[in-house]
């Protein structure tokens, strides 16, 4: 057991800027002290002392503001951030080195006692602040939650998944470690609620429609005026008729040009 605490002290100082020493991480990360106290727990539920496993869990959550029930299987070197709000269900595995944010739940949609209700986390999976993992499926090694996803289906390895009902937006498999971080957080991934540009990624994409067809517009208006100086004139009909087809309105931008 203390051997894991060293593990887990460990880690933070590698992966939290903000920790300076092992005594602070000891004595103010509440992560560490909800790990230590659910491995207690957890041996008293594995070896049939269940009211003691749920006592001892009970104690962690008021001490830290962080709920793991005492079935759950936490692997080496796991690191809780802040924690507040973080919930973990009894059929939980969360793997080895994986970093969890505050306000996650790893919960499950399922009623029926002795079933695997809640997720399982591969090695080295980041879930952000607030994201919920539901289910009693697999997110692979590497994998990345973003902040507030909503996940109800199995993510693969080395994937990120963001949004509400959560979508695949990466997915490992060859390319460069340092390009798949650069693409998933171009394409939303962030650890807290906040993007770079703090835009709604709806919003962006339809902005960037409407950007797209004014540049259209320009382009084709620019090209009628060049075949007007080319000595090749265009009569009211045709060019009504080539609006038309191109939804154009040919005077609105003129002056672009």
């Amino acid at each position: 057991m203390f051997q894991r605490l060293r593990e887990d002290v460990a880690s933070v100082l590698d992966r939290d800027p903000a920790a300076r020493s092992a005594f602070e991480v000891l004595t103010c990360y509440p992560g560490i002290h909800a790990l230590f106290i659910h491995r207690m727990a957890n041996a008293c539920w594995r070896r049939g002392f269940l009211w003691l496993g749920r006592f001892l869990s009970h104690i962690g959550r008021v001490l830290t503001g962080i709920e793991i029930h005492p079935g759950a299987t936490i692997g080496r070197r796991v690191f809780i951030d802040h924690g507040m709000g973080v919930v973990i269900g009894e059929t939980a595995v969360v793997g080895d080195e994986c970093t969890i944010y505050q306000a996650v739940t790893l919960g499950g949609t399922s009623l029926y006692r002795g079933a695997k209700r809640h997720p399982t986390l591969g090695r080295g999976v980041v879930v952000g602040a607030g994201a919920q993992i539901l289910g009693g499926f697999e997110v692979g090694d590497g994998a990345k939650v973003g902040s507030c996803a909503v996940v109800v289906k199995p993510v693969p390895a080395g994937a990120t998944a963001v949004g509400n009902p959560a979508r695949i937006i990466e997915a490992g498999g060859g390319g460069a470690e340092e390009e798949r971080r650069r693409r998933a957080e171009q394409a939303g991934f962030t650890a807290y609620g906040i993007t770079r540009d703090m835009e709604d990624p709806v919003s962006k994409a339809l902005t960037a429609l409407v950007d797209h067809a004014l540049e259209s517009d320009r382009r084709l208006e620019c090209l009628l005026q060049k075949l007007e100086r080319a000595g090749i004139r265009l009569d009211d009909e045709a060019k009504e008729e080539i609006a038309d087809h191109a939804h154009v309105d040919l005077g609105r931008i003129r002056s672009n040009c």
